[in-house]
């Protein structure tokens, strides 16, 4: 009992699948016979030609039945071309039919994947994945700012660094310049000594001459600086 039920539906479907094939085949068979059977009679009407053409002046009865013989011929070529013709057509419709059944059923199978995809999808999960994107870009923008701020910091303390090391380095070379007693004009200028309140008249030349020397040794001391 249970092996009859698997062949009604199981080989059931399996001949319904393999309907279109068999018709195919069968029709491509008889398709065969046709043309053999097309060829044989066009033989045949080509030699009861030859006939009527041999006994047309020696044997007019002949000639006749020769002919007579072909137009039977002509008659059933008529009728085998017209069949061959019919099942070319069947075949062609039944080959149609299949493979538009084929793509539909390609078609389908291609919507149920799609609704297998998307079958644990919805818009709220969508958007909260998108939400956990936007967060995750918006944490390593944070993080590339505090690496940025470091950074700044880092290169403010070089500069101060920087400031520190070029006032050290002037100091050394005016205590250079102090030990040597190469010293720039301008620090010797406001080192001269002011002229004194109610200093007497007479020694204004004495003065005179003494800044005239001093600044000639101003302009030597240049010069050596150079």
């Amino acid at each position: 009992m249970s092996g009859w039920g698997l062949g009604w539906f199981g080989g059931g479907a399996a001949k319904k699948k393999d309907a279109p094939k068999n018709a195919i085949l069968q029709l491509r068979g008889q398709l065969e016979m046709l043309s053999k059977r097309e060829k044989h009679l066009q033989n045949q009407m080509e030699e009861q030609d030859n006939i009527a053409r041999k006994y047309v002046s020696s044997n007019k009865n002949a000639a006749k039945q020769a002919l007579r013989r072909k137009k039977q011929f002509e008659h059933s070529l008529e009728q085998t071309s017209a069949q061959i013709m019919t099942l070319e057509r069947e075949i062609y419709s039944i080959e149609t039919a299949n493979i538009n059944k084929e793509t539909l059923d390609a078609m389908k199978n291609a919507s149920a994947a799609m609704k297998e995809i998307h079958g644990g999808l919805t818009i709220d999960k969508v958007d909260q994945t998108m939400e956990e994107l936007r967060e995750q870009h918006a944490i390593g923008e944070e993080i590339g700012e505090a690496i940025t701020q470091q950074v700044g910091t880092q290169a403010l303390d070089d500069a101060e660094l920087e400031d520190e090391l070029a006032e050290l380095q002037q100091e050394e070379l005016d205590n250079k310049m102090l030990r040597t007693g190469t010293v720039p004009v301008a620090d010797e200028v406001h080192r001269l000594p002011a002229v004194a309140q109610g200093e007497p008249k007479g020694k204004a030349p004495a003065r005179a001459e003494e800044e005239d020397e001093e600044e000639e040794l101003r302009k030597l001391q240049a010069e050596m600086a150079m």
